[in-house]
Protein backbone atom coordinates (compact mmCIF):
# COMPACT_ATOMS: atom_id res chain seq x y z
CA UNK A 1 0.00 0.00 0.00
CA UNK A 2 3.17 2.57 0.38
CA UNK A 3 4.80 1.71 -2.38
CA UNK A 4 1.27 1.85 -4.27
CA UNK A 5 0.75 5.68 -2.69
CA UNK A 6 3.89 6.49 -3.25
CA UNK A 7 4.34 5.69 -6.88
CA UNK A 8 1.23 7.60 -6.98
CA UNK A 9 3.17 10.97 -5.75
CA UNK A 10 6.26 10.13 -7.87
CA UNK A 11 3.65 10.20 -10.78
CA UNK A 12 1.78 13.72 -9.59
CA UNK A 13 4.83 15.01 -8.88
CA UNK A 14 6.44 14.75 -12.48
CA UNK A 15 3.26 15.57 -14.31
CA UNK A 16 3.20 18.89 -11.85
CA UNK A 17 6.60 19.74 -13.14
CA UNK A 18 5.54 19.24 -16.89
CA UNK A 19 2.83 21.75 -16.09
CA UNK A 20 5.43 24.09 -15.09
CA UNK A 21 7.77 23.52 -17.42
CA UNK A 22 4.48 23.77 -20.13
CA UNK A 23 3.96 26.97 -18.50
CA UNK A 24 7.15 28.93 -19.47
CA UNK A 25 5.36 28.85 -23.40
CA UNK A 26 4.79 32.85 -23.97
CA UNK A 27 2.07 31.88 -26.43
CA UNK A 28 0.35 29.90 -24.42
CA UNK A 29 0.15 32.02 -21.29
CA UNK A 30 -0.14 35.75 -20.55
CA UNK A 31 2.46 37.82 -19.59
CA UNK A 32 3.26 37.99 -15.71
CA UNK A 33 4.30 41.07 -14.15
CA UNK A 34 7.95 41.86 -13.68
CA UNK A 35 9.33 40.98 -9.93
CA UNK A 36 10.57 44.50 -9.00
CA UNK A 37 14.32 44.60 -7.02
CA UNK A 38 13.36 47.08 -5.11
CA UNK A 39 10.31 48.03 -3.43
CA UNK A 40 8.00 50.44 -4.67
CA UNK A 41 6.59 53.51 -2.81
CA UNK A 42 4.46 55.72 -4.01
CA UNK A 43 6.25 58.53 -1.36
CA UNK A 44 8.41 58.28 -4.00
CA UNK A 45 7.20 57.15 -7.40
CA UNK A 46 7.81 59.01 -10.55
CA UNK A 47 4.70 59.53 -12.01
CA UNK A 48 4.33 60.76 -16.21
CA UNK A 49 1.06 62.88 -16.49
CA UNK A 50 -0.38 63.12 -19.89
CA UNK A 51 -3.38 64.34 -21.64
CA UNK A 52 -4.65 61.19 -23.85
CA UNK A 53 -5.53 63.19 -26.95
CA UNK A 54 -2.05 64.89 -27.01
CA UNK A 55 0.20 62.09 -26.27
CA UNK A 56 0.52 59.56 -29.64
CA UNK A 57 -1.63 58.59 -31.91
CA UNK A 58 -1.84 54.91 -32.58
CA UNK A 59 -5.10 54.23 -34.46
CA UNK A 60 -5.97 56.97 -36.91
CA UNK A 61 -9.32 55.59 -37.62
CA UNK A 62 -10.91 56.85 -34.08
CA UNK A 63 -9.85 60.81 -34.81
CA UNK A 64 -13.48 61.61 -35.66
CA UNK A 65 -16.55 60.25 -33.79
CA UNK A 66 -19.79 61.45 -32.80
CA UNK A 67 -19.69 64.18 -35.35
CA UNK A 68 -17.09 66.61 -33.70
CA UNK A 69 -16.47 67.89 -36.85
CA UNK A 70 -17.16 71.91 -35.92
CA UNK A 71 -13.95 74.13 -36.74
CA UNK A 72 -12.34 74.94 -32.99
CA UNK A 73 -10.07 77.45 -31.58
CA UNK A 74 -6.38 76.40 -32.16
CA UNK A 75 -5.60 73.22 -29.86
CA UNK A 76 -9.18 72.98 -28.71
CA UNK A 77 -10.53 70.24 -30.63
CA UNK A 78 -9.34 66.53 -30.59
CA UNK A 79 -5.83 65.65 -31.89
CA UNK A 80 -5.85 62.26 -32.32
CA UNK A 81 -4.21 60.83 -29.48
CA UNK A 82 -5.65 57.36 -27.75
CA UNK A 83 -4.79 54.96 -25.83
CA UNK A 84 -3.20 52.19 -29.07
CA UNK A 85 -0.82 55.41 -28.67
CA UNK A 86 0.02 55.10 -24.94
CA UNK A 87 0.63 51.12 -25.31
CA UNK A 88 2.62 51.60 -28.59
CA UNK A 89 5.09 53.88 -26.34
CA UNK A 90 4.98 51.48 -23.21
CA UNK A 91 5.94 48.51 -25.52
CA UNK A 92 8.95 50.48 -26.99
CA UNK A 93 10.07 51.30 -23.51
CA UNK A 94 10.36 55.11 -23.90
CA UNK A 95 8.36 55.28 -20.35
CA UNK A 96 10.57 52.35 -19.05
CA UNK A 97 13.72 54.53 -20.63
CA UNK A 98 12.44 57.75 -18.56
CA UNK A 99 12.02 55.66 -14.92
CA UNK A 100 8.50 55.86 -14.87
CA UNK A 101 7.01 53.75 -12.62
CA UNK A 102 3.71 55.38 -12.98
CA UNK A 103 1.54 56.83 -16.12
CA UNK A 104 -1.37 58.96 -14.74
CA UNK A 105 -4.23 59.20 -18.16
CA UNK A 106 -6.51 62.50 -18.53
CA UNK A 107 -10.24 61.42 -18.17
CA UNK A 108 -10.72 58.70 -20.86
CA UNK A 109 -15.15 58.46 -20.27
CA UNK A 110 -17.12 59.44 -23.04
CA UNK A 111 -17.31 63.44 -23.35
CA UNK A 112 -20.37 65.54 -24.19
CA UNK A 113 -20.98 65.06 -28.33
CA UNK A 114 -20.97 68.92 -28.73
CA UNK A 115 -18.24 71.63 -28.38
CA UNK A 116 -18.65 74.56 -26.35
CA UNK A 117 -17.46 78.14 -25.98
CA UNK A 118 -16.44 79.31 -23.11
CA UNK A 119 -14.98 82.76 -24.62
CA UNK A 120 -11.80 80.91 -26.21
CA UNK A 121 -13.23 79.54 -29.09
CA UNK A 122 -15.09 76.76 -29.64
CA UNK A 123 -14.02 73.83 -27.69
CA UNK A 124 -14.80 69.41 -27.68
CA UNK A 125 -13.65 67.54 -24.58
CA UNK A 126 -10.66 66.23 -25.90
CA UNK A 127 -9.22 66.89 -22.38
CA UNK A 128 -11.45 63.94 -21.05
CA UNK A 129 -13.10 66.49 -17.84
CA UNK A 130 -16.46 66.83 -19.49
CA UNK A 131 -18.12 63.66 -18.99
CA UNK A 132 -21.05 62.88 -20.57
CA UNK A 133 -21.52 58.84 -19.51
CA UNK A 134 -18.93 57.27 -16.71
CA UNK A 135 -20.05 54.08 -17.84
CA UNK A 136 -18.50 54.26 -21.22
CA UNK A 137 -15.03 55.06 -23.01
CA UNK A 138 -15.06 57.49 -25.27
CA UNK A 139 -14.48 56.39 -28.51
CA UNK A 140 -11.97 58.76 -29.93
CA UNK A 141 -9.93 57.42 -27.26
CA UNK A 142 -10.17 53.76 -27.78
CA UNK A 143 -12.29 50.65 -26.50
CA UNK A 144 -12.60 48.65 -23.48
CA UNK A 145 -10.19 46.02 -25.43
CA UNK A 146 -7.57 48.69 -25.64
CA UNK A 147 -7.38 49.75 -22.31
CA UNK A 148 -7.34 46.44 -21.03
CA UNK A 149 -3.92 45.70 -23.36
CA UNK A 150 -2.35 49.05 -21.89
CA UNK A 151 -2.74 48.23 -18.81
CA UNK A 152 -1.29 44.43 -19.00
CA UNK A 153 1.20 46.18 -21.29
CA UNK A 154 2.34 48.64 -18.34
CA UNK A 155 2.07 45.99 -15.71
CA UNK A 156 4.13 43.60 -17.25
CA UNK A 157 6.80 46.45 -16.89
CA UNK A 158 6.33 47.23 -13.90
CA UNK A 159 4.29 50.31 -14.58
CA UNK A 160 1.46 51.52 -12.43
CA UNK A 161 -1.38 53.01 -14.00
CA UNK A 162 -3.57 55.87 -12.04
CA UNK A 163 -6.68 57.28 -14.18
CA UNK A 164 -8.50 60.53 -13.34
CA UNK A 165 -11.66 61.20 -11.86
CA UNK A 166 -14.40 63.83 -11.90
CA UNK A 167 -17.06 63.50 -8.96
CA UNK A 168 -17.67 66.92 -9.22
CA UNK A 169 -19.33 67.56 -12.33
CA UNK A 170 -20.75 66.95 -15.74
CA UNK A 171 -19.88 68.44 -19.33
CA UNK A 172 -21.30 71.30 -20.32
CA UNK A 173 -24.91 71.89 -21.82
CA UNK A 174 -24.61 71.72 -25.64
CA UNK A 175 -27.63 71.41 -28.17
CA UNK A 176 -26.05 67.33 -28.97
CA UNK A 177 -26.01 67.57 -24.36
CA UNK A 178 -29.09 68.57 -22.02
CA UNK A 179 -28.47 68.82 -18.95
CA UNK A 180 -28.92 66.42 -16.41
CA UNK A 181 -32.38 66.39 -13.94
CA UNK A 182 -32.66 69.28 -11.22
CA UNK A 183 -31.80 66.30 -8.71
CA UNK A 184 -28.72 65.12 -9.97
CA UNK A 185 -27.35 69.15 -10.87
CA UNK A 186 -27.26 72.62 -10.33
CA UNK A 187 -26.51 75.21 -12.79
CA UNK A 188 -25.90 78.38 -10.90
CA UNK A 189 -24.55 79.94 -8.94
CA UNK A 190 -21.30 80.67 -9.90
CA UNK A 191 -18.31 79.92 -7.12
CA UNK A 192 -16.33 83.02 -6.00
CA UNK A 193 -14.00 80.90 -4.22
CA UNK A 194 -13.58 83.10 -0.83
CA UNK A 195 -15.31 80.24 1.84
CA UNK A 196 -16.18 76.90 2.06
CA UNK A 197 -19.99 77.37 1.14
CA UNK A 198 -19.05 79.43 -2.39
CA UNK A 199 -16.55 76.88 -3.14
CA UNK A 200 -18.32 73.77 -3.12
CA UNK A 201 -22.32 74.41 -3.81
CA UNK A 202 -21.60 76.27 -6.85
CA UNK A 203 -20.73 75.94 -10.34
CA UNK A 204 -16.54 76.04 -11.22
CA UNK A 205 -17.68 78.35 -14.31
CA UNK A 206 -20.68 79.08 -16.06
CA UNK A 207 -22.68 76.11 -18.11
CA UNK A 208 -20.77 73.69 -16.49
CA UNK A 209 -23.58 71.76 -14.18
CA UNK A 210 -22.34 71.09 -10.55
CA UNK A 211 -23.01 67.58 -8.99
CA UNK A 212 -24.89 67.66 -5.79
CA UNK A 213 -22.49 65.54 -3.79
CA UNK A 214 -24.03 66.85 -0.85
CA UNK A 215 -27.41 65.25 -1.43
CA UNK A 216 -28.26 61.80 0.24
CA UNK A 217 -31.86 61.20 -1.54
CA UNK A 218 -32.71 58.29 -3.84
CA UNK A 219 -32.72 60.03 -7.64
CA UNK A 220 -33.89 57.83 -10.88
CA UNK A 221 -31.43 57.58 -13.47
CA UNK A 222 -30.85 60.72 -16.07
CA UNK A 223 -33.31 60.26 -18.82
CA UNK A 224 -30.70 60.41 -21.23
CA UNK A 225 -28.56 57.82 -19.80
CA UNK A 226 -31.64 56.19 -19.49
CA UNK A 227 -32.36 56.38 -23.49
CA UNK A 228 -28.46 55.80 -24.53
CA UNK A 229 -28.36 52.68 -22.56
CA UNK A 230 -31.52 51.10 -23.87
CA UNK A 231 -29.95 52.43 -27.69
CA UNK A 232 -26.66 50.37 -26.70
CA UNK A 233 -28.33 47.48 -25.49
CA UNK A 234 -27.16 47.55 -21.91
CA UNK A 235 -29.69 48.87 -20.20
CA UNK A 236 -30.20 46.13 -17.99
CA UNK A 237 -26.76 45.01 -17.48
CA UNK A 238 -26.37 48.62 -15.70
CA UNK A 239 -29.53 48.61 -13.67
CA UNK A 240 -28.46 45.05 -12.21
CA UNK A 241 -25.24 46.20 -11.30
CA UNK A 242 -26.62 49.29 -9.83
CA UNK A 243 -29.10 47.43 -8.01
CA UNK A 244 -25.92 44.84 -6.40
CA UNK A 245 -23.78 47.53 -5.76
CA UNK A 246 -26.81 49.99 -3.89
CA UNK A 247 -27.34 46.50 -1.96
CA UNK A 248 -23.92 45.87 -0.96
CA UNK A 249 -23.30 49.09 0.12
CA UNK A 250 -26.69 50.28 1.93
CA UNK A 251 -25.89 53.88 0.19
CA UNK A 252 -28.82 55.86 -0.67
CA UNK A 253 -29.13 56.12 -4.49
CA UNK A 254 -27.60 59.62 -4.42
CA UNK A 255 -26.23 61.39 -7.35
CA UNK A 256 -22.55 60.63 -5.59
CA UNK A 257 -22.75 57.28 -5.25
CA UNK A 258 -23.84 56.10 -8.77
CA UNK A 259 -20.98 57.97 -9.93
CA UNK A 260 -18.51 56.12 -7.60
CA UNK A 261 -19.88 53.13 -8.56
CA UNK A 262 -19.41 53.97 -12.45
CA UNK A 263 -15.54 54.79 -11.57
CA UNK A 264 -14.96 51.96 -9.18
CA UNK A 265 -15.80 49.68 -11.92
CA UNK A 266 -12.24 50.45 -13.73
CA UNK A 267 -10.86 48.81 -10.64
CA UNK A 268 -13.09 45.87 -10.94
CA UNK A 269 -12.91 45.08 -14.66
CA UNK A 270 -9.62 46.27 -15.39
CA UNK A 271 -6.90 46.38 -12.68
CA UNK A 272 -6.06 50.55 -12.59
CA UNK A 273 -3.97 51.01 -9.44
CA UNK A 274 -4.95 54.47 -8.28
CA UNK A 275 -6.71 57.74 -9.36
CA UNK A 276 -6.13 61.03 -9.63
CA UNK A 277 -9.35 62.84 -8.25
CA UNK A 278 -10.28 66.36 -10.06
CA UNK A 279 -11.58 69.39 -8.45
CA UNK A 280 -11.26 68.30 -4.95
CA UNK A 281 -11.98 71.33 -2.72
CA UNK A 282 -15.08 71.65 -4.56
CA UNK A 283 -16.84 68.69 -3.21
CA UNK A 284 -17.13 67.75 0.37
CA UNK A 285 -14.41 66.37 1.75
CA UNK A 286 -16.95 63.39 3.13
CA UNK A 287 -16.75 62.51 0.08
CA UNK A 288 -13.41 61.58 -1.29
CA UNK A 289 -13.75 59.26 2.28
CA UNK A 290 -16.65 57.54 0.73
CA UNK A 291 -14.77 57.23 -2.42
CA UNK A 292 -11.84 55.59 -0.60
CA UNK A 293 -13.94 52.52 0.90
CA UNK A 294 -15.50 52.08 -2.26
CA UNK A 295 -12.13 52.08 -4.34
CA UNK A 296 -9.76 50.15 -1.72
CA UNK A 297 -13.00 47.50 -1.32
CA UNK A 298 -13.25 47.09 -5.54
CA UNK A 299 -9.11 46.92 -5.50
CA UNK A 300 -9.51 44.28 -2.77
CA UNK A 301 -11.76 42.16 -4.62
CA UNK A 302 -10.10 42.32 -8.37
CA UNK A 303 -6.38 41.02 -6.56
CA UNK A 304 -9.03 38.11 -4.77
CA UNK A 305 -10.04 37.74 -8.32
CA UNK A 306 -6.66 38.03 -10.05
CA UNK A 307 -3.83 36.46 -8.29
CA UNK A 308 -1.13 36.00 -11.49
CA UNK A 309 -1.57 39.91 -12.13
CA UNK A 310 -0.98 41.23 -9.02
CA UNK A 311 2.23 43.54 -8.47
CA UNK A 312 2.85 43.45 -5.30
CA UNK A 313 0.96 44.26 -1.92
CA UNK A 314 0.86 47.93 -2.54
CA UNK A 315 -2.72 49.45 -1.57
CA UNK A 316 -5.09 51.89 -4.02
CA UNK A 317 -3.68 55.07 -4.77
CA UNK A 318 -5.46 58.56 -4.73
CA UNK A 319 -3.75 61.67 -5.11
CA UNK A 320 -6.01 64.79 -4.69
CA UNK A 321 -6.25 67.85 -6.48
CA UNK A 322 -6.66 70.69 -3.99
CA UNK A 323 -5.67 73.64 -6.72
CA UNK A 324 -3.31 75.85 -4.91
CA UNK A 325 -2.35 73.30 -2.42
CA UNK A 326 1.31 73.86 -1.30
CA UNK A 327 3.22 71.79 0.84
CA UNK A 328 4.03 74.49 3.38
CA UNK A 329 0.32 73.69 4.53
CA UNK A 330 1.02 70.60 5.59
CA UNK A 331 -2.22 68.95 6.36
CA UNK A 332 -4.76 71.67 6.67
CA UNK A 333 -6.10 73.87 3.64
CA UNK A 334 -7.04 76.87 4.11
CA UNK A 335 -10.55 77.80 2.27
CA UNK A 336 -11.12 81.57 3.78
CA UNK A 337 -13.45 80.51 6.60
CA UNK A 338 -11.90 77.45 7.81
CA UNK A 339 -9.63 75.06 7.08
CA UNK A 340 -10.00 71.51 5.45
CA UNK A 341 -7.68 67.85 5.99
CA UNK A 342 -8.07 66.04 2.85
CA UNK A 343 -6.04 63.64 3.71
CA UNK A 344 -7.99 62.73 6.63
CA UNK A 345 -9.17 58.43 5.71
CA UNK A 346 -9.01 59.96 1.86
CA UNK A 347 -5.92 60.85 0.51
CA UNK A 348 -2.35 59.37 0.41
CA UNK A 349 -0.88 62.28 -1.86
CA UNK A 350 -1.95 65.79 -2.69
CA UNK A 351 -0.38 67.75 -5.78
CA UNK A 352 1.49 70.18 -4.45
CA UNK A 353 1.56 73.49 -6.27
CA UNK A 354 4.40 74.58 -4.76
CA UNK A 355 7.29 73.52 -5.87
CA UNK A 356 8.31 75.35 -9.18
CA UNK A 357 8.10 79.19 -6.96
CA UNK A 358 10.36 77.39 -4.18
CA UNK A 359 13.03 76.29 -7.15
CA UNK A 360 12.72 80.02 -8.03
CA UNK A 361 13.18 81.59 -4.84
CA UNK A 362 15.28 79.24 -2.50
CA UNK A 363 18.78 77.49 -2.62
CA UNK A 364 18.92 73.92 -3.44
CA UNK A 365 19.53 72.84 -0.01
CA UNK A 366 16.33 75.02 1.60
CA UNK A 367 14.17 72.93 -0.70
CA UNK A 368 15.30 69.69 -0.69
CA UNK A 369 16.20 69.38 3.02
CA UNK A 370 12.99 71.34 4.26
CA UNK A 371 10.84 68.77 1.88
CA UNK A 372 12.58 66.26 3.73
CA UNK A 373 11.62 67.48 7.19
CA UNK A 374 7.93 68.28 6.14
CA UNK A 375 7.38 64.52 4.50
CA UNK A 376 9.26 62.98 7.63
CA UNK A 377 7.02 64.85 10.39
CA UNK A 378 4.06 66.69 9.38
CA UNK A 379 3.29 64.91 6.02
CA UNK A 380 4.48 61.58 7.89
CA UNK A 381 2.35 58.95 6.48
CA UNK A 382 1.57 61.07 3.77
CA UNK A 383 2.73 62.88 0.80
CA UNK A 384 2.99 65.29 -2.32
CA UNK A 385 2.81 65.04 -5.79
CA UNK A 386 5.39 67.93 -6.83
CA UNK A 387 5.43 69.14 -10.83
CA UNK A 388 7.20 71.81 -12.67
CA UNK A 389 4.46 72.27 -15.40
CA UNK A 390 0.62 71.04 -15.48
CA UNK A 391 -2.11 71.16 -17.73
CA UNK A 392 -4.10 73.84 -16.46
CA UNK A 393 -1.23 75.47 -14.65
CA UNK A 394 -0.80 78.83 -16.45
CA UNK A 395 2.51 79.55 -14.70
CA UNK A 396 4.96 77.38 -15.27
CA UNK A 397 8.13 77.08 -14.04
CA UNK A 398 9.61 77.49 -17.74
CA UNK A 399 6.90 78.12 -20.18
CA UNK A 400 10.07 78.78 -23.00
CA UNK A 401 11.96 75.58 -22.19
CA UNK A 402 15.09 77.83 -21.52
CA UNK A 403 16.00 75.22 -18.42
CA UNK A 404 14.78 72.10 -19.25
CA UNK A 405 18.24 70.69 -17.20
CA UNK A 406 17.17 72.66 -13.79
CA UNK A 407 13.54 71.69 -14.22
CA UNK A 408 15.13 67.98 -14.39
CA UNK A 409 17.15 67.86 -12.09
CA UNK A 410 14.74 70.19 -8.71
CA UNK A 411 11.85 68.07 -9.91
CA UNK A 412 13.51 64.80 -9.69
CA UNK A 413 15.77 64.97 -6.92
CA UNK A 414 13.22 66.56 -4.60
CA UNK A 415 11.18 63.78 -1.86
CA UNK A 416 7.92 63.70 -2.49
CA UNK A 417 6.14 61.81 -5.83
CA UNK A 418 7.51 63.49 -9.04
CA UNK A 419 5.05 64.30 -12.09
CA UNK A 420 6.71 64.68 -15.31
CA UNK A 421 3.88 66.50 -17.41
CA UNK A 422 4.42 64.98 -20.93
CA UNK A 423 6.70 66.92 -22.82
CA UNK A 424 8.70 68.20 -19.95
CA UNK A 425 11.37 65.67 -20.62
CA UNK A 426 11.52 66.82 -24.48
CA UNK A 427 11.17 70.64 -24.19
CA UNK A 428 8.07 70.57 -25.91
CA UNK A 429 7.23 74.49 -25.42
CA UNK A 430 4.32 75.78 -23.71
CA UNK A 431 4.03 78.85 -25.43
CA UNK A 432 1.82 78.10 -29.17
CA UNK A 433 1.11 81.10 -30.84
CA UNK A 434 -2.69 81.53 -32.04
CA UNK A 435 -3.82 79.66 -28.82
CA UNK A 436 -6.13 81.42 -26.10
CA UNK A 437 -6.11 80.04 -22.21
CA UNK A 438 -4.93 76.82 -21.42
CA UNK A 439 -4.45 75.50 -24.31
CA UNK A 440 -1.08 76.67 -24.98
CA UNK A 441 -0.30 74.07 -22.29
CA UNK A 442 -1.37 71.01 -24.65
CA UNK A 443 0.17 70.73 -27.78
CA UNK A 444 0.47 67.10 -29.72
CA UNK A 445 3.82 65.72 -28.42
CA UNK A 446 6.87 66.68 -30.37
CA UNK A 447 8.29 63.36 -31.30
CA UNK A 448 9.64 64.79 -34.21
CA UNK A 449 11.95 66.66 -32.35
CA UNK A 450 13.18 63.61 -30.12
CA UNK A 451 13.80 61.95 -33.66
CA UNK A 452 15.77 64.55 -35.25
CA UNK A 453 16.40 67.64 -33.15
CA UNK A 454 20.56 66.63 -31.11
CA UNK A 455 19.53 69.25 -28.65
CA UNK A 456 16.19 67.64 -27.56
CA UNK A 457 17.74 64.12 -27.59
CA UNK A 458 20.84 65.59 -25.05
CA UNK A 459 17.77 67.35 -22.76
CA UNK A 460 16.09 63.81 -22.44
CA UNK A 461 19.37 61.84 -21.71
CA UNK A 462 19.14 63.62 -18.81
CA UNK A 463 15.73 63.08 -17.85
CA UNK A 464 16.43 59.86 -18.67
CA UNK A 465 19.72 59.71 -15.83
CA UNK A 466 17.78 60.90 -13.22
CA UNK A 467 14.57 59.34 -13.94
CA UNK A 468 16.10 55.94 -13.88
CA UNK A 469 18.38 56.85 -10.98
CA UNK A 470 14.93 57.76 -9.09
CA UNK A 471 12.87 54.77 -9.90
CA UNK A 472 15.94 52.30 -8.95
CA UNK A 473 15.93 53.84 -5.53
CA UNK A 474 13.36 54.99 -3.33
CA UNK A 475 15.64 56.93 -1.16
CA UNK A 476 15.19 59.59 -3.73
CA UNK A 477 12.19 60.27 -3.19
CA UNK A 478 10.75 58.73 -0.01
CA UNK A 479 14.54 58.62 1.97
CA UNK A 480 15.84 61.27 4.48
CA UNK A 481 18.06 63.60 3.20
CA UNK A 482 21.65 65.23 4.92
CA UNK A 483 23.50 67.94 3.29
CA UNK A 484 27.12 66.46 3.45
CA UNK A 485 29.09 69.38 2.20
CA UNK A 486 28.03 72.87 1.12
CA UNK A 487 31.00 73.43 -1.40
CA UNK A 488 30.88 70.99 -3.32
CA UNK A 489 27.29 70.74 -2.88
CA UNK A 490 27.09 66.93 -2.00
CA UNK A 491 24.06 65.35 0.04
CA UNK A 492 22.97 61.60 0.94
CA UNK A 493 19.55 60.28 1.10
CA UNK A 494 18.26 57.10 3.38
CA UNK A 495 15.38 55.14 3.21
CA UNK A 496 14.75 51.75 4.80
CA UNK A 497 11.68 49.37 4.45
CA UNK A 498 11.19 46.31 6.30
CA UNK A 499 14.67 44.41 5.73
CA UNK A 500 15.37 47.04 2.77
CA UNK A 501 17.78 49.56 3.19
CA UNK A 502 18.80 52.29 0.24
CA UNK A 503 21.43 54.58 0.55
CA UNK A 504 22.22 57.14 -2.62
CA UNK A 505 24.97 60.50 -3.02
CA UNK A 506 24.25 63.16 -4.94
CA UNK A 507 26.41 65.85 -6.17
CA UNK A 508 25.17 69.27 -7.97
CA UNK A 509 26.82 71.90 -9.34
CA UNK A 510 30.52 70.10 -9.26
CA UNK A 511 33.78 70.70 -10.73
CA UNK A 512 34.15 69.77 -14.33
CA UNK A 513 37.03 67.06 -15.03
CA UNK A 514 38.80 65.88 -11.28
CA UNK A 515 36.35 65.35 -8.30
CA UNK A 516 36.90 64.42 -4.93
CA UNK A 517 33.87 64.11 -2.79
CA UNK A 518 34.05 62.86 1.04
CA UNK A 519 31.88 59.79 1.58
CA UNK A 520 32.90 58.74 4.85
CA UNK A 521 29.96 59.36 6.85
CA UNK A 522 27.98 56.97 4.14
CA UNK A 523 30.17 54.59 2.70
CA UNK A 524 33.02 52.64 3.88
CA UNK A 525 36.53 52.33 2.37
CA UNK A 526 36.75 49.43 -0.30
CA UNK A 527 33.01 50.44 -1.16
CA UNK A 528 32.76 49.84 -4.92
CA UNK A 529 30.17 52.46 -6.60
CA UNK A 530 28.53 53.21 -9.44
CA UNK A 531 28.15 57.23 -10.86
CA UNK A 532 24.56 56.43 -12.95
CA UNK A 533 25.56 60.05 -14.52
CA UNK A 534 28.64 59.07 -15.87
CA UNK A 535 28.26 55.23 -15.87
CA UNK A 536 31.58 54.44 -14.56
CA UNK A 537 32.46 52.75 -11.30
CA UNK A 538 34.55 54.09 -8.24
CA UNK A 539 36.61 53.11 -5.45
CA UNK A 540 35.65 54.56 -1.90
CA UNK A 541 39.53 55.27 -0.76
CA UNK A 542 40.66 57.05 2.40
CA UNK A 543 36.95 58.36 2.67
CA UNK A 544 36.87 59.82 -0.77
CA UNK A 545 35.63 58.75 -4.09
CA UNK A 546 38.02 60.66 -6.59
CA UNK A 547 37.82 60.51 -10.23
CA UNK A 548 37.31 62.31 -13.26
CA UNK A 549 33.81 62.86 -15.24
CA UNK A 550 32.53 65.27 -17.96
CA UNK A 551 29.77 66.45 -15.87
CA UNK A 552 28.80 68.87 -12.86
CA UNK A 553 26.50 66.31 -11.72
CA UNK A 554 26.94 62.83 -9.95
CA UNK A 555 24.56 60.04 -8.70
CA UNK A 556 26.27 57.76 -6.56
CA UNK A 557 24.76 53.78 -5.85
CA UNK A 558 26.71 51.03 -4.23
CA UNK A 559 27.48 48.52 -6.85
Amino acid sequence: MKKTLLTLITIMAILGCKSKDNSKNADAQPVKPIVEKTPFVWEGANLYFLLTDRFNNGDSSNDINYNRTDKTGKLRGFEGGDLKGITQKINEGYFTNLGVNAIWMSPIFEQIHGGTDEGTGKTYGYHGYWTKDWTALDANFGTREDLKLLIASAHAKGIRVVLDAVINHTGPVTEKDPVWPDEWVRTGPECTYTNYENTITCTLVKNLPDIKTESNENVALPPQLVAKWKAEGRYDQEVAELNAFFKRTGHPRAPRFYIMKWLTDYILDFGIDGYRADTVKHTEEYVWQEFKDQCDFAFAEWKENNPEAILDTTGFYLVGEVYNYGISSGTAFDMGDKKVNYFDEAFHQLINFELKWNVKQQSKETVFSRYSNMLSSDLKGFGTLNYMSSHDDGQPFDPNREKPYETATMLLLTPGASQIYYGDESARSLVIDGTVGDATLRSFMNWEEIKTNPETQKVLKHWQKLGQFRANHPAVGAGIHQMISEQPYVFSRQFSKDNYKDVVVVGLDLNLGEKEINLSAVFKNGDLLHDAYSKQVIEVVDGKATFSSAFNLVLLEKK
